[in-house]
């Protein structure tokens, strides 16, 4: 049952991140955009690194983050490799592609690589910090998976929409979806000792902080000024346009 309730809390901590994303990117404006392909190549080497521990049974043991190996890599090939299952490296792979979208479409490729490699270089770091380091639950992946990155970055969306709300004057609704991140990640922590909501405040403190520095650079609109050649419903329409048959 336990395990049950920390699966539910943690799916629902991811969808209220997925909420604030889509009220801050806007629902409306999806079919418009250009393809996320930060978001299509994350899910490349996801998939690869599934389909290579499906094919090498001492793919886990390679690449996974137990400190009691050495190996620099480890940190960073640990978040492509899962541990929870079938369900679990679907759920991971699929939030992992809908918030690395979300998150291109909003910050621009270049700075959403930059945070998803936060996302996977400063939770230890910040756990080391304030003494959490010695918990295994401080770490999400727990070793291995993809997970506390994504919760990390769906959070720097949270905190790009409680900013927007506040520059300006956005709906009370915005507001309190965007705070119920922090506060739902802090319960989760301290609750249960789940590592994603805690993964999912220092996401939001570091969203915040570079939505103030860089401001300037970010263009979420700039897909919806200047429409691409390709975008989302056009590609949509191309996979789903089916050949036709000789008479």
């Amino acid at each position: 049952m336990g395990a049950l309730v920390f699966n539910v809390t943690t799916a629902g901590l991811m969808v209220l991140m997925f909420k604030a994303g889509m009220a801050l990117i806007g629902p409306d404006t999806v079919a418009g955009r250009r393809p996320p392909w930060v978001a299509a190549g994350l899910a490349v080497l996801a998939i690869g690194a599934v389909v290579t521990q499906l094919c090498w049974s001492g793919a886990m043991d390679a690449f996974d983050d137990d400190p009691s190996k050495s190996g620099w890599w480890r940190v960073v090939t640990a978040v492509f490799m899962q541990n929870g299952g079938l369900f679990g490296a679907v759920w991971n792979i699929a939030t992992l592609v809908v918030v690395a979208a979300l998150a291109e479409w909003f910050w621009g490729a270049p700075l959403t690589v930059g945070l998803f490699a936060a996302g996977i270089l400063l939770p230890q770091r910040i756990d080391a910090l304030f003494g959490e380091s010695d918990r295994a639950t401080a770490d999400p992946r727990n070793f291995a998976g993809s997970s506390g990155a994504t919760y990390f970055l769906a959070a720097t969306l949270a905190a790009a929409l409680l900013l927007r709300a506040g520059a300006r004057g956005g709906a009370p609704k915005e507001r309190l979806l965007a705070l119920a991140v922090p506060v739902a990640g802090l319960a989760l922590w301290f609750a249960q000792a789940n590592g994603h909501g805690l993964v999912a405040v220092y996401g939001f403190a570091l969203g915040a902080l570079v939505r103030v520095l860089a401001r300037p650079v970010v263009r979420s609109d700039r897909d919806l000024r200047r429409p691409p050649r390709t975008t989302m419903a056009s590609l949509t329409a191309l996979v789903g346009r089916r050949p036709r048959q000789a008479g």
